[in-house]
């Protein structure tokens, strides 16, 4: 009986370190195989340039210093050069009441802005802001930037497309998502020393994108911005849609500028 007891004990044992190690291997796989969460981003704020509140601001980035602003809603959609005083530096495009302008990037001397529904992309020159030719695009556009070689556009849900500046064919789809899945509302986009910035459409959120594999890694609050920037009503208690929308980031500088749509301020920064 005892020997029985012995031979009892030693297999229970021998089962009790087995499944221990077995559960132990199942949490280091599962923790290897988990997306990290996206690191919090912080901002200083460095200066405070006003911004027109009829400006429903849907792309902007810098050229040197000439800041490209396209607006949107129909009748009201513009593209305009600013200087870095917030002048128009030549007489701004007026689009017409049939579009609704969304998202711009400067690629190769040449300013493209997208529409929002009209499946329309309009190319200017980058000085003059004469139109030279429109191209189509087949899905809803939203934000735009570009790198060295492609022209980057969302449609407002978790993809970001690289196209081909010339045809706006389609060269690759990015898919963007964090530890919880994919992220929606992808919108107004920065290409950034070899990082995306997005915004998300409808929240306070500035993402900081991975472009080689979609995951975000990099995550800024926005919520305390305005108030920081001295903004003692909030342009949203007007209208909900006046939300944050706009990363225009100054090279030489190495400073973003923030905006929203009809908000009175332009905030430079540093993110870090």
């Amino acid at each position: 009986m005892k020997s029985y007891l012995v031979v009892l004990l030693g297999s229970c044992i021998l089962l009790g370190v087995a499944c221990k190690s077995t559960n132990t291997n199942d949490a280091t796989s599962n923790s290897a195989d988990a997306i990290a969460a996206p690191t919090a981003l912080y901002f200083d704020i460095i200066k405070i340039h006003p911004h027109d509140t009829t400006s429903y601001t849907e792309g902007l980035e810098w050229n040197n210093n000439d800041l490209i602003e396209s607006t949107g809603n129909y009748g009201k959609s513009r593209l305009r050069i600013l200087d870095t005083i917030m002048k128009d530096k030549v007489a701004p495009v007026k689009l017409d009441v049939a579009y609704f302008g969304e998202g711009t990037t400067l690629f190769n001397g040449k300013i493209y802005q997208l529409t929002w529904k009209e499946h329309k992309v309009f190319v200017y020159d980058a000085k003059t802001l004469k139109k030279e030719k429109e191209l189509y695009w087949p899905y809803e556009g939203w934000g735009m930037t570009h790198n060295d070689s492609s022209i980057l556009i969302n449609t407002g849900g978790s993809n970001i497309y690289f196209v081909d500046p010339t045809t706006f064919a389609v060269q690759k789809t990015l898919g963007v998502y964090n530890n919880y899945g994919y992220v929606s509302n992808i919108n107004e986009l920065e290409w950034v020393d070899g990082k995306i910035y997005a915004n998300v459409y409808m929240t306070d959120d500035i993402l900081q994108i991975d472009p080689s594999t979609g995951r975000v890694t990099g995550i800024a609050d926005m919520s305390s911005l305005l108030a920081k920037a001295g903004v003692k009503r909030d342009p949203r208690e007007k209208d909900t849609g006046n939300v944050l929308n706009g990363i225009a980031y100054h090279k030489q500088k190495g400073h973003f500028f923030i905006t929203g749509k009809d908000w009175p301020v332009l905030v430079e920064m540093k993110l870090k």
